[in-house]
């Protein structure tokens, strides 16, 4: 990519803490830490990939950027304007927004309205903002955004349940293109679908990219998955940010101790270089959010654990240019 790109979002101290409900009245109030203290920049036009084990706030990290979670504190910056700052108590009306940043969630059964049928699921947002002037304009858009997503028009008088769950994700993703989004969370868009029709959906995703010229933030447990479709990847581990580099030099340089475990779970399509290959196996059991330990998050789990590692948080630090680790190693 070129020196000169134009951050589109920026992202300062983010936290999101959900507080937990107690039986004693008299407890100190307590909180799960899903997000702490993330930082990033994403440049317009590229796709930045998230990984990261289940319960590291991948999906928490990617909607409260887009501010459908209320961030707990930090900054927030959509091309050059604060939309949430804590520090000077900027949040900003939302609803001009969407139309800029969109969602595509990861379980498309679960996030389409039953009673709706596809043409009043994609036409929704049309009517919300006030996009179309008539019903035939309004037809008209639906039925292009059905095409473009590589469905019929006669699939807008249906209803979601009808649909195979890849077709339901394409009603998902026409869903988000139709307000002319910049940018778009991709929320696991391939995890509840078939392996068969994963890759469909993502060179359907790459596609789109190229045509609208979009923003993706792409989240996803399948490493390989986000190598393939990311320009960066920022991998997560219980809230925080430990690694964040081009994707080719995280997967062939990788730094931090848990990168280099998720990199070692990929399956190699060469059964030699596969039994050659050392996989690492992570001792000790994964702390919890609500509770996470004092230091290094990793550090109960890590091999290389230092005294340091266990009293003082690593801060994320770029080790080689557009390289950023968390790891005092």
């Amino acid at each position: 990519m070129s020196s000169e790109r134009t951050p589109l979002i920026q992202v300062e101290n983010l936290r999101k803490y959900f507080p937990v409900k107690g039986t004693n009245p008299f407890e100190k109030k307590k909180y799960v830490q899903a997000v702490e203290s993330v930082s990033c920049t994403i440049y317009r036009g590229e796709t930045l990939g998230i990984v990261g084990e289940s319960g590291c706030g991948k999906t928490t990290f990617g909607r409260t950027v887009l501010r459908l979670y209320e961030p707990t504190s930090g900054r927030i910056v959509y091309d050059g304007v604060p939309i949430y700052d804590s520090e000077k108590k900027i949040s900003v009306n939302m609803l001009p927004y969407r139309r800029k940043m969109q969602i595509i969630f990861q379980d498309p059964s679960a996030s389409l309205d039953p009673r709706m049928t596809v043409g009043e699921i994609v036409g929704e947002a049309l009517d919300i903002h006030r996009l179309c002037r008539g019903k035939k304009e309004r037809a008209e858009r639906i039925n292009e955004l059905l095409n473009k997503v590589g469905l019929n028009t006669e699939h807008a008088n249906r209803f979601p349940h009808e649909f195979s769950g890849g077709q339901q994700q394409r009603v998902g993703i026409a869903r988000a293109l139709a307000v002319d989004p910049e940018f778009i969370v991709c929320d696991e868009p391939i995890s509840a679908l078939d392996v068969s029709i994963q890759s469909q959906v993502v060179n359907m995703l790459e596609d789109l990219q190229n045509e609208n010229h979009l923003t993706y933030l792409f989240i996803a447990h399948d490493i390989s998955v986000v190598r393939h479709i990311s320009n960066r990847i920022g991998v997560m581990y219980l809230g925080q940010m430990v690694e964040l580099a081009d994707s080719y030099e995280l997967c062939s340089q990788p730094v931090h101790p848990y990168t280099k475990t998720l990199l070692s779970a990929v399956p190699l399509p060469d059964p030699v270089k596969s039994r050659a290959r050392q996989r690492i196996l992570l001792e000790g059991e994964i702390p919890s959010p609500l509770n996470p330990p004092k230091g290094c998050r990793f550090h109960t789990r890590c091999p290389y654990a230092t005294d340091r590692c266990r009293e003082e948080t690593p801060q994320l630090r770029e080790q080689a240019p557009g390289h950023f680790v968390a790891c005092h190693l």
